[in-house]
């Protein structure tokens, strides 16, 4: 008796709300009106965006703690979600989830956080005194290579708390986002939300995950030669004469740019901060990177002329190309897909889209977590050090579905990506056929 008097809506007419004037999402089948929500919303409008008008269930288990529940009431619509079901691998799922959170799984955090900063400052203290009490070229390039590596483990700590894995409180979490990422690094953590949240709800889409969006330098994908628009810019994805020639070599160029790959990462700082686009916390973030911009120019300018100054910082760049090589060898030859993500396959999409680098317990420091991504990408909220407590029961659960769950080497997780790389960029040089297959003559003799 009581179903007769549910509302219903169907699911063709629930995707008809997918605009930011007009959002809805649907919940274990119960629907909500998002759209003043996402104007608000602490993880940024992009993932209410990217899963408008669909069943979000599993997204928001992963990404949001028990205490949000509470919060849905205040938007349902009064619909309920018509034929809705839940797949067997999304049951499978939510079960592990629920399990993980009633053995207090999410809450043991352990004691990495101390370790990490008490190793960061180590190693930050032992840079400045390298820098200002020694006089040797060679102590003043390790003192670089140190700085380095203080920025894998202080970035390392930002993701943590930026997936508000280390503090109770989110004010707590919100000051360490701040200190380790723009003071620290000069990375906005503002920028690292607006990306990062867009990536892991779109893990691998070619249109709408920024993290694999690097035209005209990287393209993982002949599909990206389609010129395809980028959901999350707002821009089209060209694929002219300058990308191919960069693409045609990027198996060659891939680790020198990652070398100075912050570079990069800095301007997308400074862009963001002074666009007209509305960012949380925006002064705040500001004087966190103006922190930056004072104590490490201010270090670089002890050293005792330009040639020693220059060596320091390619030399701190270089370590930390580590780091973002990591990060591509997780996504760059995994499976990649062209469209939105869809609220029903959430699992399958992160499975799909990801690659775990094996490693032995004693490295887990090196890597920070992120070699067990598909664990982090399917629980981004559990603790760094419960990564590889529960690679088990993924790896069961994917077994069960027919699943692929990748684990590489390091070595071997750069061989595929190279080998993706590679790929794309012959193609990239067909491309160019019949005319002059030398893409260094087409450019020169392109305008005559």
């Amino acid at each position: 008796m009581a179903d007769e008097t549910k509302k219903y809506i169907t699911p063709d007419e629930l995707k008809k709300h997918n605009t930011p004037q007009d959002l809805w999402i649907s919940i274990q089948g119960k629907v909500y009106n998002v759209t003043d929500w996402s104007k608000i919303h602490p993880g940024g409008d992009v993932p209410l965006l990217n899963l408008a008008g669909q069943d979000v269930t599993d997204a928001f288990i992963a990404f949001h703690p028990g205490t949000a529940w509470k919060y849905l009431d205040r938007y349902f619509t009064g619909y309920h979600l018509e034929d809705f079901h839940v797949s067997e691998i999304s049951r499978d799922y939510r079960n592990l989830f629920n399990h993980l959170v009633r053995s207090g799984t999410f809450e043991n955090k352990g004691h990495g956080v101390i370790y990490s900063l008490c190793f960061i400052f180590v190693m930050l203290a032992a840079c400045v005194y390298g820098v200002l009490c020694s006089d040797s070229f060679f102590v003043h390039f390790v003192s670089g290579c140190l700085l380095g590596l203080t920025w894998i483990q202080v970035t390392y700590l930002g993701h943590d708390s930026g997936h508000y894995q280390i503090m109770s409180g989110r004010g707590y979490n919100k000051f360490i986002q701040i200190l380790a990422g723009n003071c620290l690094t000069g990375i906005s953590i503002a920028w690292w939300k607006w990306t990062h949240n867009a990536h892991h709800i779109a893990c691998n889409s070619l249109d709408y995950d920024p993290d694999l969006q690097h035209l005209p330098v990287f393209a993982i994908s002949s599909k990206l030669f389609n010129s395809l628009t980028s959901q999350f810019y707002g821009r089209k994805l060209d694929f002219d004469l300058l990308s191919r020639l960069f693409v045609s070599y990027q198996h060659w160029s891939f680790y020198p740019v990652t070398c100075v790959a912050r570079v990069n990462l800095y301007l997308q700082t400074f862009l963001l901060l002074f666009s007209k686009r509305k960012i949380p916390d925006r002064a705040m973030n500001i004087i966190g990177i103006l922190v930056f911009w004072t104590w490490f120019p201010l270090l670089v300018s002890f050293l005792p002329n330009w040639t020693e100054r220059v060596t320091f910082v390619m030399a701190s760049f270089c370590v930390t190309a580590i780091q973002h090589v990591q990060f591509c060898l997780n996504h760059f030859a995994a499976n990649v897909y062209v469209g939105p993500p869809k609220g029903n396959d959430w699992f399958e999409k992160q499975t799909a889209g990801t690659i775990d680098i094996d490693c032995p317990t004693w490295m887990d420091w090196f890597f920070g977590g992120l070699q067990f991504q598909l664990e982090h990408h399917l629980f981004p909220r559990l603790p760094r050090c419960q990564l590889r407590n529960v690679s088990p029961l993924v790896q069961e659960l994917c077994k069960k579905h027919g699943l692929q769950y990748r684990s590489l080497s390091f070595f071997e997780a750069n061989r595929w990506t190279i080998r993706t790389l590679r790929t794309a960029a012959l193609e990239a040089r067909n491309l160019s056929s019949p005319v002059p297959k030398n893409l260094m003559w087409e450019v020169i003799n392109t305008h005559g």
